[in-house]
């Protein structure tokens, strides 16, 4: 069964046909109790003309002998004692009025103070000759006529006439019609429910699997794209302006963006290979030197490489942290005092830096200080500045140096990793081009920001900027 409507077209299909289901369910109930009370009302207005016919004959003061009786009704006339004292000629059966029987029983005549039943002629105890009541009273019952035997709705009238004393007339309106008209109906949407919802199911059907077409268009691309690996291509977008229209445009962002990543990853492993490649190939050069000819072996220059390879390393280490998410931490620390202590030591560095408490990593910050430094001394001519102020909502820690400062067009390309903007520089003292990456990429993870202008001495000016701690 879970497989039989695994598929969102099965379950949409079923839903819709189970609401349609319920709905004429209910709708079809609603039509045929609303069919059978208007009939069986219908039929108590017939009984009630019938039975008010008899009344006002009886009223009249007609014998009973003498009454005009449907004989395709059942009528009955009762007297205050229950006995049938008329009835319809082809009565054969009823059941459903005050008595049973069909045939009338005989009457003795009787006048005022007759036998001493004095009590009979008491107008205390009657109404006035002739009186109909006001109210109607209905029954269901049934009746044999002439043979034929079916269900009536039966109206109760009651009127005084006079000696005969207080008499009820029962008449019946046939059911005939209700029931044929309700099994009709009934009938009708037994027939045409099923077939509706065959019709309802079928409709859903084909109109899902037309809207899900596009769906499995995108679904297929996308197992192409898998298959092949190529990033480059991108599924179709439908014509429309729906849901599915915009998961295929979500769709292709995401290729985009998962195209761009990997690139960066492959050229980021492909320059981190050429960036790696020289030291070491320099540290083997003078390491096979130095097994060949002991005396020639350059210590200094194995040094200055595994250092150089080291710090090599650590940076690609860092980044493929960054890159892989890594919270910088909620730690509460000096950036003022941080600026200080990373500022120490160093020649030609003026710190300017006020008390500004930051949240994060403080190793990460301090690398980021680190490489501003490190840049900024590689490119000043003599000075460097660095001052650390509150500036609205920001805490900012900013580098300047009175070097040539960096062209408005470079501006952003140099934060791209393993950029360097002097070509001719060594990379000895150029270094790989991660620094200021580095710094960027921290800074973001931090929630600020790092920008690079032009300083008043004329070179660049870096700014870190972080929010301050909450």
């Amino acid at each position: 069964m879970r497989r039989l409507f695994g598929s969102v077209r099965s379950r949409a299909t079923l839903g819709a046909t189970l609401v349609v289901a319920v709905a004429l369910v209910a709708a079809g109930a609603a039509v045929l109790l609303s069919l059978r009370s208007n009939l069986i009302e219908q039929a108590g207005n017939e009984a009630e003309r019938t039975a008010q016919n008899v009344v006002a004959q009886l009223a009249a003061g007609k014998a009973y002998d003498q009454l005009d009786l449907d004989d395709d009704s059942p009528v009955q006339v009762v007297d205050a004692q229950g006995t049938l004292v008329a009835a319809s000629g082809e009565l054969e059966r009823i059941s459903g009025t005050a008595t049973d029987a069909v045939q009338p029983q005989p009457q003795k005549g009787s006048t005022s103070g007759e036998d001493g039943d004095d009590d009979a002629d008491d107008d205390s105890a009657v109404g006035e000759a002739g009186e109909i009541g006001e109210g109607t009273e209905f029954s269901d019952g049934s009746a044999t006529i002439d043979g034929e035997s079916a269900d009536y709705r039966f109206a109760a009238v009651s009127v005084e006439a006079g000696e005969r004393g207080p008499l009820t007339v029962y008449a019946g309106g046939s059911l005939d019609a209700e029931q044929s008209a309700v099994n009709t109906a009934l009938t009708v949407m037994l027939i045409g429910f099923p077939l509706l919802l065959g019709v309802v199911a079928g409709v859903t059907w084909l109109v899902t699997r037309r809207a899900l077409r596009p769906v499995e268009g995108i679904r297929g691309e996308m197992a192409a794209i898998t298959a092949s690996e190529d990033l480059a291509r991108r599924v179709p977008v439908p014509d429309t302006h729906d849901e599915v229209a915009r998961l295929a445009l979500t769709t292709n962002e995401t290729l985009a963006a998962l195209q761009t990543s990997v690139e960066r990853q492959r050229s980021f492993v492909a320059d981190a290979s050429h960036e790696l490649r020289s030291p070491i190939a320099s540290l083997r050069t003078q390491l096979e030197v130095g097994v060949a000819h002991p005396e020639l072996l350059d210590l200094d220059g194995a040094v200055e490489d595994t250092v150089r390879l080291q710090g090599l390393a650590t940076d690609l280490l860092l980044l493929a942290r960054l890159d892989a998410g890594e919270r910088p931490g909620d730690a509460r620390f000096d950036l003022g005092a941080l600026a200080r202590e990373q500022a120490e030591g160093r020649a030609g560095v003026t710190v300017e830096a006020q008390d500004a408490t930051v949240a994060g990593s403080r190793g990460q910050v301090g690398r980021v200080l680190t490489n501003l430094l490190d840049n900024a001394r590689r490119h000043a001519r003599s000075a460097v500045t660095l001052t650390v102020r509150t500036e609205g909502e920001w805490v900012v820690a900013a580098v300047a140096d009175d070097g040539d400062g960096v062209a408005e067009a470079d501006r952003e390309r140099i934060f791209e990793r393993f950029v360097r903007l002097d070509e001719a520089r060594s990379r000895d003292d150029g270094g790989a081009g991660l620094g200021l990456a580095i710094a960027r990429d921290v800074a973001v993870r931090h929630g600020g920001t790092l920008t690079v202008g032009r300083a008043p001495a004329g070179g660049a000016l870096f700014e870190l900027r972080l929010p301050p701690a909450q």
